[in-house]
């Protein structure tokens, strides 16, 4: 083997070390989303950096008050104007440029700003589940249908929505405090791989800033997580995805949660969670709603069913 052939095999072999090293954490998860390195130096230049980092930076700087314009990644002059406020009040010298010291300045100044209280874990024996409200950014526990605790939680992007629905907790996991912090409770969502879970981005809690998933504090979820054995019930409230195309038998799909809230509205299906999962329970609920209205008896949600529910 020549020495060319030689330097370039060393050097694959250290670019994959590098990924193995890099990336674990970031595919353990992946329809989680959420993982990028904070690496390069934000500041103001012509065109504008856009990117996840200064949306992240936006959303950080905002939360400790220091941002009021909307989440947009562009490091425009009010993003910088928010900075420079931010440095010269905590003695960075590095005006108007995010470099490391100001990353750890904003993760240490959104720590010391969290004030938690330990809580009794509920008695034993009760009915316990979980409400997750995404308009107030809020996870209850419930215990025998009254409120024992809440968490304020950070949800879904615009881009990526957290799925709504009636779930339950499928999995659970101790993480090495990542992106995932310390704990992750994985939930039987048909279409992707959502769950609860600590973060390492403790500034995001309150947003809509993840590509789905609940995040929670980590010392909230290490409180809530011995409480919640696999099989606690999880109620996502929020906004429906409306059915623009017919829906079959056999589909796994946020808007199949909407026919079936509708179809439990109308009093068809009410022996079934609504979770996504266009099952035999809904497309017996289907058939009954066809019969009753006078449409085709299919099973299916084709375009007139879907009119007749009112959409």
């Amino acid at each position: 083997m020549n020495l060319k052939v030689r330097c370039l095999a060393f050097f694959s072999a250290v670019t994959f070390v590098f990924l193995i090293w890099m990336l674990p954490e970031a595919l353990a998860h992946p329809l989680c989303g959420c993982f990028f390195q904070e690496e390069r130096l934000l500041k103001l230049t012509q065109p504008p950096l856009e990117g996840p980092d200064v949306q992240l930076l936006q959303l950080r700087l905002a939360r400790l008050g220091y941002y009021f314009g909307p989440l947009t990644g562009v490091y425009d002059t009010i993003t910088q104007r928010a900075v420079v406020n931010f440095q010269k009040e905590h003695g960075l010298t590095t005006v108007g440029v995010v470099d490391s010291a100001t990353w750890l300045a904003l993760d240490e100044k959104s720590l010391s700003s969290r004030v938690s209280v330990a809580r009794p874990a509920p008695p034993k024996g009760k009915k316990l589940k979980v409400v997750v409200d995404t308009d107030r950014l809020l996870l209850s526990i419930m215990v025998d249908d009254q409120v024992f605790s809440q968490y304020p939680v950070a949800i879904g992007k615009y881009t990526s929505p957290s799925p709504v629905g009636e779930w339950k907790i499928i999995d659970k996991a101790y993480e090495s405090g990542g992106v995932f912090g310390t704990r992750w409770m994985g939930l039987n969502v048909p279409w992707g791989n959502y769950g609860i879970h600590g973060t390492n981005r403790p500034w995001s809690i309150g947003w809509a800033a993840s590509a789905g998933c609940f995040r929670m504090y980590n010392e909230d979820i290490e409180e809530i997580f011995p409480w919640l054995p696999v099989g606690t019930p999880v109620i996502v409230k929020g906004p429906y995805i409306q059915p623009t195309a017919p829906l079959k038998p056999g589909a796994s799909a946020p808007e199949v949660v909407t026919l079936q809230a509708r179809l439990r509205e109308k009093g068809f299906y009410l022996f079934g969670p609504t979770d996504g999962d266009y099952g035999l329970m809904t497309e017996l609920a289907v058939k009954e709603f066809q019969l009753f209205h006078g449409l085709k008896v299919t099973g299916t949600a084709d375009i007139a069913t879907l009119q007749a529910l009112g959409f």
